[in-house]
């Protein structure tokens, strides 16, 4: 039996097959599971539970499955995970535009699902730095409520997935991080899809940070390098 505070994974699909597969392996493996098969059960359940790890399929019969990434992702604090038939690229890029950590296509080993939870859960519960709120030119970041405070008070969400993003240049001021270094430490596949998500999000944290896209102070690009992150931080 699994203990009460395991890590808890729902399942969104509307394969009640794919469900009992994936509940299985994930409960084998040492995690709680609730299991959906439409969207209005699933945002119901989420009044009353925090999951650690969504996993959502995009054909479901109610709701289309990217409106549900996005809102999550902005609104749950939650770790997003794609479950899809859908194999195209720009799928793949759409998903984690729209703020998914990860995009697994169907069929697939339950195994590796397993795995891939696992690793999105290593990235978030061992940041690189410990502190939940951090300080930087004007700036805090609340890492416990995904919000940008401006020195004025006004706030400006970001997703879990700009979050990882911005806890790691957060994290290594005024040191180069490659793009190898971004994969290695955020997880996902590497290649265009990975490349393309990295590119969106960081596009979008300049944009909340209000950079010149032209000429930004905070995030620079190095380019065939990295990135690196000028501000200095302070963590509490």
């Amino acid at each position: 039996m699994n203990r009460p505070d395991s890590p808890l994974v729902t399942i969104l699909d509307d394969e009640p097959a794919i469900r009992t597969m994936l509940a299985d392996a994930l409960e084998e493996a040492g995690f709680r599971t609730l299991s959906f098969g439409r969207a209005s059960a699933f945002e119901a359940a989420l009044k009353t539970h925090q999951p650690d790890v969504c996993l959502v399929d995009l054909g479901l019969p109610d709701t289309d499955g990217l409106t549900i990434v996005h809102r999550l992702a902005l609104e749950q604090g939650a770790t997003v995970i794609i479950i899809s038939g859908r194999a195209q690229v720009q799928d793949k890029v759409t998903g984690l535009e729209l703020g998914a950590d990860d995009y697994i296509i169907k069929p697939f080993d339950p195994a590796e699902v397993v795995a891939r939870v696992r690793a999105r859960l290593r990235s978030t519960q061992q940041p690189a730095h410990s502190g939940n709120t951090a300080l930087f030119q004007g700036w805090t970041a609340s890492f416990d409520r995904y919000v940008l405070t401006d020195d004025a008070g006004s706030e400006t969400p970001f997703s879990h997935a700009e979050g990882e993003v911005l806890r790691l240049f957060l994290s290594s001021p005024r040191r180069l991080i490659s793009r190898a270094q971004m994969q290695e430490q955020l997880g996902g596949g590497a290649g265009e899809s990975f490349d393309r998500a990295m590119d969106v999000r960081i596009s979008r944290l300049r944009t909340k940070l209000r950079e010149d896209p032209k000429n930004p102070q905070l995030i620079k690009t190095i380019y065939g390098a990295g990135y690196i992150f000028l501000g200095d931080v302070h963590w509490s």
